[in-house]
């Protein structure tokens, strides 16, 4: 097995784990509680780590390395959510105990992600992939994986039980853990040409900040990022459910909707890994923006039939699985090696801060406007946005392949 390949499949199956703890410990706390207001907290603790873990943890990932940050990151997976049910079935398992396994789980989850994505340039260099291929593949895993993890997590819980299945989900993050370390070589992780002066995690934390501001097309992907996911979050788990209950029938509707959408985005990563390398990437992300948001809104602000909103989806998905690997790959170029994680960690948290925004204002509007009016306003944002790539000179460095580093200061 190749480092890529080693690396990619740990990926995946972190990722899997992940998907099935979502599904599987919101089913374990209502079961055992039987109350939706616990269950709704702990939601806001395996989200609200993921956040901070984003924006803080990234200096402590590059300064103690990748790989090694990666197998933590899952050996402490491994641990919290192997707790849940080895507690569970001695001691007891207290809610404020499970709260803070929950939380220190999803605290080193987004930097064991940085970790392992800052590995792919090196990783996939060694084994001759084109990084645009290896990003494409790092796409189509991560949709997969989350893909078939959640409806997989209900099946065995249903089958086993929650408590089982948690177990078999600590088990995925150590074999993710032993993949890294036998099928990822240290050596992949390369010293600086010259030493760097030791610095204070405060230090090192804003030097990564100021590359990420320093660089205009960085903040200009942090910005977009930040306004689309906000729309989309909007869209697909604000606006989308109720449009589904109004117009076409309930869940069911809903869905196949978002199944369709998925696998449409599981395509679009293939295809981008397969010829992305050979592609503009700056027509690529612009056409894929462009395809995404305003067709579904819009097209759904007409109320067709089912038959419509669904092919809309699917040629939504396929766009949007284009846009994570030229994201990833520009980032990988355009930070230096030593700061990939904090700076990766800050678009992350950036990204993500938005949503709980998005998602509020989507469902005032609905309240407010009613869903089809409220969907064709969403449109017509994302159609402003989408703009900025095909029209704005600072779109332009999309093309240009590992730029010179920005000084860390």
């Amino acid at each position: 097995m190749t480092a890529v390949h080693g690396l990619l499949t740990a990926h995946v199956l972190a990722v899997l784990g992940n998907a099935v703890t979502l599904v599987a410990l919101p089913l374990y706390v209502y079961g055992e509680t039987g109350s939706a207001a616990l269950t709704g907290v702990l939601a806001v603790a395996t989200s609200l780590p993921v956040v901070l873990g984003g924006a803080l943890g990234g200096v402590l990932v590059d300064r103690f390395g990748y790989r090694r940050s990666s197998m933590v990151s899952d050996l402490v997976g491994a641990a919290t959510i192997g707790a849940v049910p080895l507690l569970h079935v001695t001691v007891g398992l207290p809610m404020w105990l499970l709260l803070v396994l929950v939380f220190a789980t999803g605290l080193l989850d987004a930097p064991g992600q940085g970790a392992r994505t800052a590995l792919v340039p090196e990783a996939a260099g060694r084994g001759g992939v084109p990084l645009e291929r290896a990003m494409g593949w790092w796409g189509a895993g991560q949709r997969a994986a989350t893909m078939v993890g959640a409806p997989l997590a209900g099946l065995l819980v249903a089958w086993w039980g929650p408590v089982v299945v948690l177990v078999v989900n600590a088990a995925t993050f150590l074999v993710s853990a032993a993949l890294v370390r036998w099928a990822v070589p240290a050596s992949l992780e390369t010293a600086p040409a010259e030493p760097e002066p030791v610095l204070t995690y405060r230090h090192e934390l804003l030097a990564g900040l100021r590359v990420l501001w320093a660089s205009p097309l960085l903040r200009a992907v942090v910005a977009m990022v930040l306004l689309t996911n906000a729309l989309d979050i909007g869209l697909l788990s604000v606006a989308l459910p109720v449009y589904a209950e109004v117009h076409l029938g309930g869940a069911r509707a809903y869905g196949l909707l978002v199944g369709l959408f998925g696998a449409g985005a599981l395509a679009g990563a293939l295809l981008y890994g397969a010829v992305g390398h050979r592609l503009p990437r700056r027509w690529v992300f612009a056409v894929g923006f462009a395809l995404t948001g305003p067709p579904m809104c819009l097209v759904l602000a007409a109320t067709p039939g089912v038959v419509a909103c669904a092919t809309a989806l699917v040629v939504g998905g396929i766009a949007a699985g284009s846009i994570n690997p030229v994201l990833g790959t520009v980032l990988l170029e355009q930070v230096p090696a030593r700061m990939r994680a904090r700076v990766n960690g800050a678009v992350s948290a950036g990204a993500w801060s938005a949503m709980p925004v998005g998602a509020l204002g989507a469902g005032l509007l609905i309240d407010g406007a009613g869903v089809a009016a409220s969907l064709a306003i969403m449109g017509a944002l994302y159609l402003v946005i989408v703009t900025g790539p095909f029209v704005l000179p600072v779109w332009r460095g999309l093309d240009r392949p590992a730029v010179e580093a920005v000084p860390a200061g």
